[in-house]
């Protein structure tokens, strides 16, 4: 799966928690969940489980951890469907 295929099902996942719209319209890999698009924890847990049910993978407590961002998660999210 492409970068572009991963950051489409990605935009689709996070729009419903999103809570600054002006920083969802500009989203990219440096877009950061929680400072970008004013996600709270609470609702980044929701966006890993989507995720997690998306691309049919598990995502373990350490790499929980890295995904604050749209690149982090791409990153976690290639190296699980490596696996």
């Amino acid at each position: 799966m492409t970068k572009e295929e991963i950051i489409s099902k990605l935009t689709v996942i996070v729009k419903p928690y999103i809570q600054n719209e002006e920083g969802f319209k500009n989203l990219s890999e440096e877009t950061d969940f929680i400072n970008d698009l004013e996600i709270n924890s609470a609702n980044l847990v929701d966006i890993i489980l989507d995720v997690e049910d998306e691309f049919n993978i598990e995502i373990d407590n350490d790499s929980m951890e890295k995904m604050l961002s749209v690149k982090a998660t791409i990153a976690v999210i290639q190296s699980k469907m490596d696996a």
